[in-house]
């Protein structure tokens, strides 16, 4: 609001708007889980239909090669697998995340018990970050 820019921020837990108060555009992960989801979908029931009907038919009591029913649970549960580890991969893929990378702290206790935020300086006023932390209550400021 005082047109200081909020260039990150580290919190203990989630903050409810920071994400607007930064400035950050919509996630598109919701996107991106769909589209894993229906690839499971599709994947689970063409595997499925060309198993039972091309691969192996077997005529079990009387039903149709192609029981569309019967293929659900299979089809719903590699739904939720492709989306789910689709999704997590792509967060840990964009976001840089990989095993053995050290956690970037600003300061000892930050994000444990304390709360952090790295300012930019306002166009045309450098001290304007500095006394928006002092009217806030910051305890520290570097």
């Amino acid at each position: 609001e005082r047109g200081v820019p909020i260039l990150d921020a580290f919190t203990p837990y989630a903050v409810h708007g920071l994400d607007e108060a930064m400035g950050l555009p919509e996630t598109r992960l919701g996107r991106v889980c769909f589209a894993f989801g229906a690839a499971g979908a599709t994947f689970a029931m063409g595997f499925q239909l060309w198993a039972s009907a091309a691969d192996w038919p077997a005529n079990i009591g009387g039903k149709s090669i192609t029981a569309i029913p019967a293929l659900v649970p299979i089809a719903f549960e590699l739904t939720i697998l492709f989306a789910a580890l689709g999704t997590v991969l792509t967060f840990f893929l964009r976001a840089g995340l990989r095993p053995g990378l050290a956690a970037a702290a600003p300061a000892a206790g930050v994000p444990d018990d304390r709360f952090a935020l790295a300012l930019g300086r306002a166009p045309g006023d450098p001290g304007a970050a500095h006394r928006v932390l002092v009217e806030a209550g910051a305890v520290e400021i570097r």
